[in-house]
């Protein structure tokens, strides 16, 4: 995933440059900027690859 999300609706005065986080490996991931905690939803595939 990578933050800050599009759903997010962050305004130019609050948004941060694009991080990509790995969800993948433990099931969340938290953004360094903003604080933002990503968690995969149960019972979603994660990505190819992982």
């Amino acid at each position: 995933v990578f933050c800050p999300s599009p759903r997010a609706d962050m305004q130019l005065w609050n948004n941060h440059p694009k991080v990509y986080l790995d969800v993948a490996r433990t099931g969340q991931a938290k953004c360094p900027y903003c604080g933002t905690v990503y968690r995969l939803q149960a019972g979603a595939p994660a990505p190819a690859g992982h």
